[in-house]
Order: structure tokens, then sequence, then C-alpha cells
């Protein structure tokens, strides 16, 4: 259902292919409530972005928070007795000092992959693992959400957690995709170190992307940058294992604390209205700068070109990051007022357009009543329903299946 600037729904369960669909039209998950922000009428636009990662090159600054959290966790007595005992051939030497390979550093630390003797100053192991609950889990959360969050001990919660970060509609399983098996579903990418849980990485794993939900981590590893490294590893995971794009949420431009995204390139937006990938370059981030709403395929359609210079944001921001829009979006839209307005009449980007809501469409629609699946003309009263009553069933699914497009309404089932 439509809330102030968004459009909510909630699920049981979705195929990561569903909602890899979903994700490509704006729509994002947060524990099993799917939402999609409305770009034209926010105070803060949210645009999806992905990242080509078999095209991802690090910066210096990346490739340096890399290169030292590996040199802490190795200790300069095992890097140098180890380049003693387990020699690097010339070619290889030669190699290091001119690329870069991101998936190779990533996993340079990691005790699984070491040369022993001698043994690493720290012992890491990195695993994907379910996104269940464990007390290990939330007491890194609680952690980090009173340390790095500020956020008051009484409002972090076992429940909050579990409803946060380890509830998902997301099956999990695995599945041969371009004759790759790959693991689908949502998953916590846990870090220990030295046997302690220090990070996890919330990921949904979908058929051709990773898709980063949150990353929390231990205040005794601040120093590290592992937010860099965090990143780093799931542009690596989705690059070595064949998921190619990772999906790093929404980028709000007018947000300081999200300009961090854009470092990672070649960074792709979704446009609002064609649902297409456009590259966030220097001419995209012209044109955030000079209007807070834009889709590219209308600029270039209207023939708009992009301002000469760099303007200043319009804008003021004070969200901390991207899952703390979503949270407080949540919580603040909740008790708007507008629920009765149709949502074909609030402007929102990107929805189909009425010529395509026909009967041939709308009335075969999947709905599952008291478990049985019937179509949308079995009602009784659909009929006399229109789109345009927003408190009508005909008028609630006309709605929904105008957010997420016709692909994913033909292959959906409504419970009730």
């Amino acid at each position: 259902m439509p809330v102030g600037h968004s459009y909510y729904a909630s699920s049981d369960s979705l195929s990561a292919q569903f909602y890899e669909d979903l994700l490509c039209r704006g729509w994002r998950r947060s524990g099993t409530l799917l939402y999609r922000p409305n770009q034209r009428t926010s105070c803060c636009p949210h645009y999806t972005i992905r990242l080509d990662a078999l095209a991802f090159k690090a910066t210096k600054e990346q490739r340096q928070a890399v290169n030292r959290f590996n040199r802490y966790v190795l200790g300069e007595e095992y890097i140098k007795e180890s380049a003693r005992v387990h020699p690097k051939s010339k070619e290889e030497s030669a190699r290091r000092k001119t690329d870069f390979d991101l998936v190779e550093r990533i996993h340079e630390s990691e005790s699984k992959n070491l040369k022993t003797p001698p043994n690493p100053a720290h012992d890491l192991f990195v695993t994907l693992e379910p996104n269940s609950f464990t007390e290990e889990k939330f007491d890194l959360f609680e952690n980090y959400q009173r340390v790095v969050h500020h956020e008051p001990p009484h409002r972090i919660t076992k429940s909050g957690f579990r409803s946060f970060l380890c509830s998902s509609p997301l099956e999990r399983c695995k599945h041969t995709i371009d004759g790759k098996d790959l693991l689908l579903g949502s998953y916590h990418q846990c870090y220990r170190l030295d046997g302690r849980l220090v990070a996890i990485g919330v990921i949904d794993l979908l058929p051709h992307a990773v898709s980063g939900v949150y990353f929390m981590y231990h205040e005794s590893i601040h120093t590290w940058n592992p937010g860099k490294i965090s990143a780093m590893r799931e542009a690596a995971l989705a690059a070595e294992e064949g998921y190619r794009w990772y999906m790093m949420g929404f980028y709000i431009h007018s947000c300081k604390k999200m300009k961090y995204k854009v470092d990672y390139h070649p960074q792709y937006v979704l446009d609002p209205e064609s649902h297409t990938w456009d590259l966030l370059d220097e001419d995209f981030k012209r044109r955030l700068d000079a209007r807070k709403y834009v889709s590219l395929s209308r600029e270039k359609r209207e023939g708009i070109e992009a301002p000469n210079t760099n303007g200043g944001v319009r804008i003021e921001d004070s969200v901390e990051d991207t899952m703390d829009v979503e949270r407080t979006e949540s919580d603040d839209e909740s008790s708007s007022s507008t629920d009765d307005v149709s949502l074909f009449s609030r402007n929102m980007p990107g929805l189909l357009p009425e010529s395509e809501l026909t009967p041939a469409l709308l009335d075969h629609i999947k709905l599952r009543v008291r478990g049985q699946v019937v179509e949308t003309s079995d009602l009784i009263t659909w009929e006399t329903g229109s789109i345009h009553q927003p408190e009508s069933i005909k008028g609630v699914i006309a709605e929904l299946v105008a957010t997420v497009g016709t692909d994913c309404a033909k292959n959906m089932v409504i419970s009730f």
C-alpha cells in the first residue's frame, strides 16, 4: 500500500529472481518489508545503484585500506619470515607491485589461505552463514548500534534485530545459472578474528547480483576501515562467484555520508522512469547538483543539458546511512494521512501507464485465499471496483501491479 512518499508491501516468501526483478524497478527490502520510494516527491530522492564488480578498479585509498588490514592481521614478523620461507617468483613480485588483484588481496590474510609456518599475528576467518539469529550476532549488533550509532540501550532489542537483519522473504537455495552453481537467498557474511565475531555483512545473493543490506562491526576494529573492507569483499564476492553486479543500496546525492558510494566505480544509477541503467559519471552528478530529481531518459528526451559547472546541493540532509534512511522512513511515514489518495494521483515515476492496466492483465492476477489459488476475476466484487478507488480490492491490486511491472505481476501470488 502507498504511504507518504513510498509504496510498501510485505512478503513471506520470494524467489531470488523475483526480488532481483523488483530491485531493478526501484524496490528495496528491510526485513520482510518491501518498499519503493517516490523519487519525484521525496525531499531526498533515493536512487538504486549497482557496481560492475568485474570492471571495478580500487582507488589508492581503497587499496591502502585492504593492505593495511592485511598487514595488521598477518603481522610484520609473519610477512618478513614468510617472504624468506615461501618466496615469490620475480614475475609474481613484479605483478604485485603494478597490479591490484581485488579477489587475491581481499583473501590474502585469511588463515585458510596462508602457508604455515610461520604463524600470522591473528587468525582471520570469513564465512558465509544463514541469516539466523544467535546470541553472538546480537552482541555484535548491540555494540555497533550503541557505540557507532549512539542508539540508547533500551532501543536495541533482540526482537528488533531479528526482524531487521535476520528475517527475510528470500528462500536460500543453490541454482545453476549460466553454467555456474550459485548460492541464492539471504546470508550473513561473518568475520571472526582470533575466534571472536568482529563484523557481519548482511547480504542477499541474487541470480545476477550481490545486494548489500547492512554492515556492522565491533568497535575494536574501527581503526581498520571495516566499511571499506566489507564493500570490497562483497564486490569481490560478486566478481569471483559470477554474480557480476554489487548493489550498494540506495544513493542519496544530498547525504554527505553516502558520498563514499560514488568512490566505487563504474557505478550505475537506475532511471526512475525507464528502468534502464545510466553511468554515475560527472555529467550525471552535475545534474543531481542542479536538480534533486533526475531521470536521464526524460532529460535526454527533452534535450535538457547538464550544467557546465558544479553547483551546490539544493537540499540539506541529516541522514546517517542507507539503512538508517530506510528505518527512519518506515517509522516516520507510517502515520501519514494520505492512505486514501490514489497512487495514480501521486506523480510517482516509473508506474505502468493506465493504458497497460487492462482486463487482460488485471483480471488474471493470482490470489491465494484460504489456501486456494484463484484469479482476481473470480472475486464477486471485482467487476464493480475501480483502479482509482484505493480502498477497493481492484484499486489495491492495480496500484501494486503498476509498481512491480508486468512481468512480476504475472508471476506473483497475492495472499489474503
